[in-house]
């Protein structure tokens, strides 16, 4: 290299700018190389030797460890032994501080020399890269180490372990569930590795297990010494719909909430708060004392121990309603002291109701004692007795023929019953309801909750029920319908509807009458269809049963045997004019002979004038109703006209 003295700026000679460029000063390599040629062989290789001994040898993706030569506010030196120092960002030692120069630290070689002919070197990846190599050992041998809490994350903690950033599940940071987890932040505690995946660099630590272990050696001292009815102090360490978990030193006991309280209670919140302390009694555990069922209540004596002792049947009492059911309702009358009222002691009414039209859950009532058995602590109540039975003068408020109003209180196929006060109710049968047409369900008549009025038909105290009539109200139709629907008599209908037995017809004053079959034919043989008015004769009528059967088909089938009785009428006459006529004739034969011709003519023309008299005769005849006369004269014709013939 050539040195030149500078001169002042004002001796300085100005070159201008088309001024080439000096031509560089060219090393003589030649010359040096022959520099070194006064060594002999022996001394070279020694030399060469000894420089190869001072240089370290290293190999790409090798963790060493150097030296701190230098720090700058962008980079740290690190002498590893190499020909040359390496650069490594200051950013790779924000964990150290309190770093320094010549403070031993373990690198990663990244590359020899890079287009610069730059050693690159990696702090941050030799600290990863042994940070693995160490957590999964510390698996492997199940061993403790230590992390420090960062931050909180979701489900649980950042732990850096080794410089590497583990997962601490809520579930294991303590045995006891955790509500806060911040608490933990910026703490260094102790940890187990539970789990690592390689493929995803995920590491999962624990906390708890370490404190599992600790108490499993406490536990086996305790549960060795734990005894039934033994009583412990606990701390309450998770609520339940069901029970509470207690913590007994160590050991974890269940506290079911019917062993909380001699009292009905809805949650175990309403006795015991989160980490209280209370004292419990063992009531039992399994053999291997793993499952521990402790109580509460059980500490004070039982409430009916203390129950008032001159409480008997038939006092009056008052409680809360603390549960419903289909069947009644329970009643706190003390804590721990329940009476049962049944649905059918809640009203003098007959007629069953569900509870929840009487009270509600919380209800303050009042109610009377009817049962109290003491050794099997159990009491029945009643509500109804708190008023006079209804029933107790009946006759005398509801006597028989007397009209009241009512209220539909349900309805069955056989009747409705309705109610004429709380605690009194009746029947209205199905048929005592209209005098009208025939009701097929009483639901086609009234409905729950319409009022009725009604006539009381019958009582009967002792079974506690009342017959009604609402029919009875008005006069029976049926008494004048008796003397309208008269048998034989003839009534215009309208066929309402066809069945196959026969067909409803309705006649005036919307009464219902019914034709069989084949008592519809009309007289073409052809069959009454609905809507076809016709004539209908009364066959039938019942006024108890309400019952009416006409016939069309009777109509003409009548008309048609008049017919043939006229017609048997007439031939039964004509027969009877031959038979005189002939009778007639054999009186004159015998008179004379058969020389007197003139008495023969005259003969003659008197039977000719009684032929033409016989119509007129048989007009005048009266009809003869008697089927059973009519064979006698057919025979008797027969014969007459036999003789006749024989004439």
């Amino acid at each position: 290299m050539i040195v030149t003295e500078e001169m002042p700026n004002s001796e300085q000679p100005q070159v201008a700018e088309s001024t080439p460029p000096k031509k560089p000063y060219n090393f003589d390599w030649d010359a040096a190389s022959k520099a070194g040629s006064d060594y002999s062989p022996e001394e070279r290789s020694r030399l060469e030797n000894l420089y190869s001994n001072s240089l370290t040898s290293i190999s790409e993706n090798q963790i060493i460890e150097g030296t701190i030569v230098a720090i700058s506010d962008k980079d740290v030196v690190v002498n590893i032994g190499f020909k040359s120092d390496g650069l490594i960002p200051f950013s790779e030692f924000r964990h150290l501080p309190e770093m320094k120069v010549g403070d031993k630290i373990e690198v990663f070689v990244e590359s020899q020399e890079d287009v610069n002919g730059q050693l690159i070197l990696s702090h941050k990846r030799a600290r990863a890269q042994k940070s693995w190599e160490r957590v999964n050992k510390s698996l492997t041998d199940n061993e403790v180490i230590q992390g420090f809490v960062k931050c909180r994350t979701k489900g649980g903690l950042i732990v850096d372990v080794f410089g590497i950033e583990a997962f601490l599940p809520g579930s294991q940071i303590d045995v006891k569930p955790i509500r806060d987890y911040d608490v933990f932040v910026g703490k260094t505690m102790e940890f187990k590795v539970v789990k690592i995946n390689n493929e995803f660099k995920n590491v999962v630590v624990s906390h708890k297990i370490l404190i599992e272990e600790e108490l499993e050696q406490q536990k086996s001292e305790i549960i060795s010494k734990l005894e039934k009815g033994q009583v412990l102090e606990g701390t309450v360490k998770n609520i339940t719909s069901y029970g509470v978990f207690m913590d007994l030193g160590g050991v974890d006991g269940l506290l079911h909430i019917t062993d909380l309280s001699w009292g009905r209670i809805s949650h175990p919140e309403e006795v015991v708060k989160l980490d209280e302390k209370i004292n419990v009694v063992i009531l039992d555990f399994d053999d291997q004392k793993k499952r521990i069922a402790l109580g509460l209540k059980q500490l004070t004596p039982h409430p009916w121990a203390t129950l008032d002792e001159n409480l008997k049947p038939g006092d009056k009492i008052k409680g809360k309603v603390v549960v419903l059911t289909d069947y009644g309702a329970f009643v706190e009358v003390a804590p721990g002291i329940e009476g049962l009222v049944h649905v059918s002691e809640m009203s003098w009414s007959q007629h069953m109701r569900s509870p929840q039209d009487f009270m509600k859950v919380g209800d303050q009532i009042e109610a009377v004692i009817l049962t109290l058995d003491r050794e099997e602590r159990k009491m029945s109540l009643g509500i109804k007795q708190l008023t006079p039975d209804p029933w107790l003068n009946i006759m005398e408020k509801y006597p028989v023929g007397s009209k009241h109003k009512t209220k539909v209180r349900n309805v069955q196929n056989f009747g409705v019953f309705v109610e004429l006060e709380e605690g009194i109710e009746g029947l209205v049968h199905v048929s005592d309801l209209t005098w009208g047409k025939k009701v097929k369900h009483p639901s086609e008549f009234t409905k729950v909750g319409d009022e009725m009025e009604v006539v009381v038909l019958d009582v009967d105290a002792e079974h506690r029920r009342m017959s009604l009539g609402h029919k009875q109200l008005e006069e029976n139709p049926w008494d004048v319908f008796e003397t309208v629907f008269t048998l034989d008599s003839i009534h215009e209908g309208t066929v309402l509807k066809v069945t196959d037995k026969g067909a409803i017809v309705g006649l005036q004053y919307g009464i219902e009458a019914f034709a069989p079959s084949k008592h519809i034919i009309k007289e073409d043989n052809t069959t009454l269809k609905a809507d076809e008015k016709a004539q209908f004769k009364v066959i039938e009528f019942s006024k108890e049963n309400h019952r009416v059967v006409v016939s069309h088909s009777r109509l003409h089938e009548e008309k048609q045997a008049q017919t043939r009785d006229e017609e048997g009428q007439k031939r039964k006459h004509d027969r009877d004019e031959g038979s005189r006529a002939v009778k007639k004739i054999k009186e004159s034969i015998e008179k004379t002979t058969l020389g007197d011709l003139d008495v023969l003519s005259n003969l003659k023309s008197e039977m000719e004038q009684t032929e033409k008299n016989a119509p007129a005769k048989v007009k005048k005849t009266e009809p003869n109703n008697s089927a059973a006369a009519e064979s006698p004269d057919e025979e008797s014709g027969a014969s007459s006209e036999d003789k006749n013939e024989s004439n």
